[in-house]
C-alpha cells in the first residue's frame, strides 16, 4: 500500500475537517443515474447512461456509507438520478436506518422527483424517514410535460399526497426558470405553504452538456426575492437544515422560503457537504472535476483501514468553493458531469 501508514482509531472514526477547517458531517449518495424524466435543464433527451455493472452494489453502498457514519456524518441523504427508480433500493433504505436507531445518524432523508412515491412512502416512514424533498418545479401540467419531457404530474402529486398521508414532512424544491415558470413562483409559494410543506427555490447550475446554453435558462434568485418582497413580507431566519439554502419566513402564508445560490451568491464558507456517485466516486465540491475513487479501496479489502484512508485523503484535498459561472462568455458547463451522476 502506498502512502503513510494508518491508525485505525484516527482514521476509522470521525471527525473529518477538511483544510479550511469545515467538519463534514453531511453526505449525500447518489444510488443510480437513471432516471424516469428527463428535465431539460438536467439531461439531454437521449442520455446515455452508466452500465449496471459499473454501479455499486445496494450492499457496498450501505458499507460505504457506514464507513462515513462512523467518521462522522449526521446526515445521509440518498439520490439520483431517481433514487427510487433503482431496483430494491427500499432494502437499502431499511439496512441504514439501523444507524438511526443506535444514534450514530440523526437523519435518513432522500431526494425523489415523486413518480414512485405512491408506491414507497409508508415504507420510507416506517425506516425512520422523517422529511423528504420533492422536485417540482411547476403546477402546469403542460409546463411540467415541457420541463421533464414526457412527465405526468399527477403521479408527483399523488406521490405527494402518499407522503404526507405517511407522516413525511415534504419540502418543494424548484428550480428558477427564466420565461417558464418565474411568473408562477408566487403561486407555487402559496400552493406549498398551504399544505404546510416548504418551498426552497434552486438557481440552475452549469453542469454537464444538455444539448442546449443555460443562459436563457438561468434567472439569479436575487431578482425572484425582489420581486416577491413586492408582494410578500419577507423575514430572515438563522436556521438551517444542514444544506446550502438560506431561508425566509414568509408572513402572508405562514410559511418558510428556501433561496440556493450557486451563481449569484455561494454558500462555500460554511460547507459541511461531500457527494458520492453510484460508481463510488467521491466529489467534494459540487462544483469542481475533484473526484476520488472509492470504489477501488472498497473492493480490495473487507476490513474498512483501506477505505477510511482514501476518504481522509479525499478530505484533505476538498476546495475552498465552486467554479460555478454564466454569463454570455462561459456558456458552457463549468463541470462536465451531469447533476444526476454527481447527485443532486
Amino acid at each position: 500500500m502506498n502512502g503513510p501508514a494508518v491508525s485505525p482509531l484516527s482514521s476509522l472514526t470521525g471527525p473529518m475537517t477538511d483544510p479550511f477547517g469545515r467538519t463534514i458531517t453531511y453526505l449525500r449518495v447518489s444510488v443510480t443515474d437513471r432516471c424516469d424524466l428527463r428535465c431539460f435543464y438536467c439531461m439531454s433527451e437521449d442520455m446515455t447512461f452508466l452500465p449496471k455493472a459499473d454501479l455499486l452494489t445496494l450492499e457496498e453502498l450501505d458499507r460505504l456509507c457506514s464507513a462515513f457514519i462512523a467518521k462522522g456524518v449526521k446526515k445521509l441523504r440518498l439520490t439520483g438520478g431517481e433514487p427510487l427508480v433503482r431496483r430494491n433500493v427500499m432494502s437499502l433504505v431499511r439496512s441504514l436506518s439501523r444507524h438511526l436507531e443506535s444514534g450514530a445518524l440523526r437523519e435518513l432523508t432522500l431526494t425523489t422527483n415523486g413518480t414512485q412515491l405512491a408506491k414507497h412512502a409508508k415504507e420510507l416512514a416506517e425506516c425512520g424517514v422523517r422529511r423528504i424533498n420533492v422536485s417540482l418545479d411547476t403546477l402546469d401540467p403542460q409546463k411540467f410535460r415541457a420541463i421533464t419531457r414526457w412527465g405526468e404530474i399527477d403521479k408527483v402529486l399523488e406521490g405527494i399526497e402518499a407522503a404526507r398521508s405517511a407522516g413525511l414532512a415534504v419540502k418543494i424544491n424548484a428550480v428558477a426558470l427564466k420565461n417558464l415558470n418565474e411568473e408562477e413562483i408566487p403561486a407555487l409559494m402559496q400552493w406549498a405553504h398551504g399544505k404546510g410543506m416548504g418551498l426552497t427555490l434552486i438557481e440552475v447550475m452549469p453542469m454537464g452538456e444538455i444539448g442546449t446554453g443555460r443562459i436563457d435558462q438561468y434567472l439569479p434568485l436575487s431578482l425572484v426575492r425582489a420581486r416577491l418582497a413586492q408582494q410578500f413580507t419577507l423575514t430572515d431566519l438563522e436556521e438551517s437544515t444542514g444544506g446550502p439554502a438560506r431561508y425566509v419566513s414568509v408572513s402572508e402564508t405562514g410559511g418558510k422560503l428556501g433561496f440556493i445560490t450557486p451563481m449569484t451568491h455561494n454558500f462555500c464558507e460554511s460547507c459541511n457537504r461531500v457527494r458520492i456517485t453510484c460508481t463510488g466516486t467521491l466529489h467534494t465540491c459540487l462544483g469542481h472535476e475533484d473526484a476520488s475513487d472509492l470504489r477501488k479501496p472498497l473492493r480490495a479489502s473487507s476490513e474498512d483501514a483501506l477505505l477510511s484512508a482514501a476518504i481522509d485523503r479525499a478530505i484533505g484535498l476538498k476546495p475552498k468553493g465552486h467554479d460555478f459561472i454564466i454569463d454570455r462568455r462561459h456558456n458552457r458547463p463549468s463541470v462536465s458531469r451531469h447533476m444526476s451522476v454527481t447527485g443532486g
